[in-house]
C-alpha cells in the first residue's frame, strides 16, 4: 500500500518524507487556505515546493467546473513538475477532462467519489486514481470502508483497468488498517494517522523495561 499525506503543510510533508514511508501528497483548496496560501501564483509556487520535497505523486486540484477551464487549469498544473497528478472532481465535465488528459499522458486523480458507479466511470475515462471519501461517508451513517471494498472488487474483475483506489478522508489508524486489509492501493491521511501506526503501549513499556535492565547491568 502507498502512503500519501493529506496536507499542504511543508513541515508535515517533510516529517513524513524523512520517516521514509511517504509515497505522495494530496492537497485541495481547503488545505491550501488552511496554510494561508492564496492567490494563483502563490498556490502554484507552493505546489512546486511540495514537489521539491517528495519523490512523486503530488495531487493538485483544479478549481473550475467546466471542461474548457478545467483543461486550461490542468495544463498549468501539469507544467509545474512531472510529479503532479491533476485532481479533477467527479462531475460530467470532470469525466470528459480526465479522458482528454489521459490521452495526453497527464495523470489524474478523480476526487469526491461516493459510490461505485462514479468509480467505474472514472476508471473507464482513464483516471490514474479514484478517491472515495471514507470519513465523509461515515459522517452520514454510510459505511465508507464497504465502498472501498466494492470498488476494489469491481476493478479486480477487469485487469485492463489501471486505475488505483486511493482511500481518502481517512480519519484514524483503524481506517488505514482496514483499507490495507481490503486491498486499497493507496491511503491518504493526516500525519497523525501515519505516525499513529508507531504507537502501542506494550512497545513503550517493553522498551522502558529493556532500557531499565540495561542500566542495571551497566
Amino acid at each position: 500500500m502507498k502512503f500519501f499525506i493529506d496536507t499542504a503543510n511543508l513541515d508535515e510533508i517533510q516529517e513524513a518524507y524523512d520517516l521514509g514511508v511517504l509515497d505522495g501528497v494530496t492537497t485541495n483548496p481547503s488545505l491550501m487556505a488552511k496554510e494561508g496560501i492564496t492567490g494563483e501564483s502563490n498556490i502554484l509556487a507552493h505546489y512546486k515546493k511540495i514537489c521539491d520535497i517528495v519523490d512523486n505523486n503530488v495531487s493538485a486540484e483544479v478549481i473550475a467546473t467546466d471542461y474548457d477551464t478545467m483543461m486550461k487549469e490542468a495544463h498549468v498544473l501539469a507544467k509545474i513538475d512531472d510529479k503532479i497528478v491533476v485532481k479533477v472532481p467527479m462531475i460530467k465535465d470532470g469525466i470528459k477532462t480526465i479522458k482528454t488528459l489521459s490521452t495526453e499522458g497527464i495523470r489524474t486523480n478523480c476526487t469526491l467519489i461516493f459510490n461505485a458507479g462514479q468509480a467505474l466511470l472514472a476508471a473507464k475515462a482513464g483516471a490514474s486514481y479514484v478517491s472515495p471519501f471514507i470519513g465523509r461517508l461515515d459522517d452520514v451513517s454510510t459505511d465508507g470502508l464497504q465502498l472501498i471494498e466494492q470498488i476494489v472488487h469491481i476493478y479486480g474483475n477487469y485487469p485492463e483497468l489501471d486505475t488505483e483506489v486511493l482511500a481518502a478522508s481517512v480519519r484514524h489508524n483503524m481506517h488505514l488498517i482496514h483499507c490495507a486489509e481490503i486491498g486499497a492501493d493507496v491511503a491518504t491521511c493526516p500525519l497523525k494517522v501515519i505516525t499513529g501506526l508507531l504507537k502501542h503501549p506494550l512497545t513503550d513499556s517493553g522498551l522502558a523495561q529493556f532500557l531499565a535492565d540495561h542500566q542495571k547491568g551497566n
